[in-house]
C-alpha cells in the first residue's frame, strides 16, 4: 500500500523561512516603487492643475486671481482654493498631493496633532471653510489640500499692494518657466523670499516669514513638484527652491545658493545630502 507523507515541521519552517527573507528583500523595492507611483500620479495631477489655471487665465483676461478679495470689491474669498472650485469641483482629494492626504484639522475644526512636527510634510492643510473654527468666506465646503500658490502669482490690485512691482499676474512673461506657479506646500500659499533661511526639520513651517520652507519638504525623496508659469510640470530638488525666480526681484544667487556662496555645512543636518545648486 502506498503511504501519503506530509510535510515535516522542519520542512514547514524552511519554508517559512524562506518566505519570510524574500519578503524582507522584497518589502524594500515596493516601498519604492509605491513612492514613485505616488510621484508619478503627484505630476499627474498637477499637471491638470495647470490646465485649470491656464484656462482661469483665459476666462479672466490672461490674469490670474487676486489672492484677496474679488474684483469686484465684495467680500468673497479670491484665493485660488475658492476662485478655481469651478474647475476642479471643490475636490478635497484632487487638492491633494498623494503623499499628503492626512488633514491638520477634522472637519469640525479639531486639531490632529501633526502641524509643524516631523510628519507636517505628509500631511495636508484644512479642513478649512464655512462651518469650521477656521472660517474662509466664500468657500463653499470645508477643505483640505497639500498644495500651494506661490503668492507672487497673484494679480494683486493696486489698493491691495500700493507701489508694489514684484508680482507677475499673469502667465505672460518671459523666463516663466522658471517661476513656480502652483507646488506642494504646508500651507494654501506663501511668499519666497531669497533672504528665507530652511526649515530646521522637515515639515516644521505652517505660517510666519520663512515662506519658502513652507514648500521645502521632503515628499518626493528629495524633491517637491509644481508647475511653473509655463505650465510645464516637474520635480524641483529641494535646494533648487532657493535658485527659482519666484517674484521678479527675486535675487537667484541669495545665500541659500552655491553661486551665493552656500556650502554643504550650513544646511540643517536633513537637507545636507541632498544635492546642491
Amino acid at each position: 500500500m502506498n503511504k501519503r507523507r506530509g510535510f515535516t515541521l522542519i520542512e514547514l519552517l524552511v519554508v517559512i523561512a524562506i518566505i519570510a527573507l524574500l519578503m524582507a528583500i522584497l518589502m524594500p523595492a515596493l516601498q519604492r516603487v509605491r513612492k514613485q507611483a505616488r510621484t508619478v500620479a503627484c505630476l499627474v495631477k498637477l499637471r491638470q492643475w495647470a490646465i485649470y489655471f491656464s484656462m482661469y487665465a483665459d476666462d479672466y483676461d490672461g490674469y490670474f486671481m487676486e489672492g484677496w478679495k474679488g474684483r469686484s470689491g465684495s467680500d468673497d474669498d479670491n484665493r485660488w482654493v475658492r476662485a478655481m472650485g469651478a474647475y476642479y469641483k471643490w475636490d478635497s482629494d484632487f487638492t491633494c498631493c498623494p503623499e499628503a492626504t492626512q488633514p491638520w484639522f477634522t472637519e469640525n475644526g479639531t486639531p490632529t496633532g501633526l502641524r509643524g512636527t516631523f510628519r507636517g510634510s505628509t500631511s495636508a492643510w484644512g479642513y478649512y471653510g464655512p462651518g469650521t473654527a477656521h472660517q474662509r468666506i466664500g468657500w463653499l465646503k470645508p477643505m483640505r489640500g497639500s498644495y500651494g500658490i506661490n503668492g507672487w502669482c497673484n494679480n494683486k490690485l493696486p489698493e491691495q499692494n500700493p507701489g508694489g512691482t514684484n508680482h507677475w499676474r499673469t502667465p505672460n512673461v518671459r523666463g516663466a518657466g522658471y517661476v513656480p506657479l502652483f507646488l506642494g506646500a504646508q500651507r494654501y500659499n506663501f511668499w519666497p523670499q531669497h533672504t528665507d533661511p530652511p526649515p530646521d526639520f522637515d515639515g516644521q513651517v505652517w505660517e510666519g516669514n520663512t515662506n519658502i520652507s513652507r514648500v521645502c519638504l521632503n515628499r518626493h525623496n528629495g524633491f517637491v513638484n509644481s508647475i511653473f508659469l509655463d505650465f510645464s510640470a516637474r520635480k524641483i530638488g529641494l535646494k533648487e527652491l532657493w535658485t527659482l525666480k519666484w517674484h521678479r526681484k527675486y535675487n537667484t544667487a541669495g545665500p541659500w545658493t552655491l553661486a551665493g556662496g552656500a556650502r554643504p555645512s550650513d544646511w540643517p543636518q536633513w537637507l545636507r545630502p541632498f544635492k546642491d545648486y
